[in-house]
């Protein structure tokens, strides 16, 4: 895919991250996930001469986008790589890190493009690697996994409940004919699922767990996160923003346990031992506006949750 081929893509509140993310005008900052460079670019827009500006990607056509602001902004770098290499990337620089955001799940182009195999909405080669150069396929993985391992994909990383029928259906199929191509696979998950949730495609569920499951998205999200707590300097924040309950649910926990707030028991004593504290919640939840929403529908479930590092106790 060229460059003239590209999708345009619009970063998820964008307004509110350039409003939590503290822009120290010589400060060091992270973009874990890259994508198309809109996040970057407004932080930029915001930043002096002196501050650094570090993005991370693992998608060839992210990189290729990284690699052209990196030719014409100096105070920028993009890293290709999964986004749980920031401890890396602050060792490199060997300076403070100001401040990291987490944009999660898949890009626009990435859905857009039917070539990458992300979307149930347009056919296309069942791929769904954030990396096409590295790893399994989700059609090499469904042609070869156990039922019973299909079924636990569907069900842990999707919360589908129906996943045995559905991973009954796909071991059938494939079986008479290999299933390659996404709108195959939306087809076979439509007619074992029935009646989808009101607004939802069928396919939704299955799609998000096979992708995440294919690309270890949670393991490296935990990483990313543990690593990024370590990274920040007293005063920096982390910022992410996560589209469904699964990512949400460990970016919630994480902030929960390092700020000291995990539930205790009766009597009042902690459920485990206490940990020191290293994050504070930077208020609520942050979800998208109406108006956001109206004008990038995919923007509908985003959430983004911020935490600021605190001194050591």
């Amino acid at each position: 895919m060229t460059q003239k081929q590209d999708y345009a893509h619009q970063p998820v509140m964008l307004e509110e991250v350039l409003q939590v993310l503290p822009l120290r005008a010589d400060g060091f900052y992270i973009d874990a996930t890259f994508g198309r460079g809109g996040h970057s670019r407004a932080l930029l827009a915001q930043l002096g001469s002196d501050a650094r500006l570090i993005g991370i990607d693992r998608d060839p056509q992210a990189i290729a986008a990284g690699q052209e602001l990196e030719r014409a902004e100096a105070r920028f770098r993009i890293v290709a790589g999964r986004f749980d290499c920031v401890s890396s990337v602050v060792e490199q620089e060997g300076r403070p890190l100001d401040g990291i955001l987490m944009d999660l799940g898949v890009s626009s182009p990435q859905l857009d493009d039917a070539s990458r195999g992300f979307s149930f909405l347009r056919d296309g080669p069942l791929d769904m690697r954030m990396d096409p150069t590295s790893g399994q396929s989700a059609a090499q993985w469904l042609a070869v996994a156990a039922e019973q391992d299909i079924a636990n994909v569907l069900y842990r990383y999707g919360e589908e409940k129906k996943s045995r029928r559905l991973a009954r259906a796909i071991c059938a199929i494939r079986q008479e004919k290999p299933i390659t191509t996404t709108l195959q696979l939306a087809e076979i998950i439509a007619q074992n699922i029935g009646r989808a949730e009101k607004g939802k495609h069928p396919a939704t569920r299955s799609f998000q767990a096979i992708r995440i499951f294919i690309n270890q998205e949670l393991d490296a999200l935990e990483l990313a996160l543990q690593q990024a707590v370590s990274a920040l300097s007293p005063g920096g924040r982390l910022a992410v923003i996560s589209f469904h309950s699964l990512e949400d649910r460990i970016v919630k926990l994480l902030v929960r346990d390092a700020s000291g707030r995990a539930p205790r028991a009766r009597g009042g004593l902690p459920l485990t031992d206490e940990q020191p504290i290293t994050l504070n919640p930077i208020g609520k939840a942050i979800y998208a506006s109406d108006a956001e929403v109206s004008g990038n529908p995919r923007s509908r479930s985003a959430v983004l949750r911020v935490a600021e590092k605190v001194a050591a106790q």
